[in-house]
């Protein structure tokens, strides 16, 4: 499972939004409970930023080298939909 979140060189941060209640963010707390501690030990020095808000729809931005930045809506998955975007992110080169 390590080898699916070791981040590429370029990416900066990876930054989730997301309700700490809602249900339309169950599966994104679901995917961080689960997946957080093995992508922060494959990836120590990358910040992981989880910002948590009332009612916002959860998505996921990653920032990769000159400030470029790409966001997913993780809105409507399950576990693993939220799993297969978050990996689109933090394995492409910007």
């Amino acid at each position: 499972m390590s080898g699916k979140y070791a981040f590429t060189k370029g990416l900066k941060e990876v930054r989730f939004h997301l309700c700490q209640s809602s249900e339309h963010s169950a599966a994104t707390r679901a995917f961080l409970t689960r997946a957080y501690p093995t992508m922060k030990r494959a990836n120590p020095h990358t910040p992981i930023l989880i910002r948590e808000a009332l009612d916002v729809e959860p998505k996921v931005w990653a920032r990769y080298e000159y400030g470029t930045e790409k966001m997913q809506p993780l809105s409507g998955l399950d576990d693993k939909g939220v799993e297969s975007r978050v990996t689109e992110l933090v394995q492409a080169t910007s």
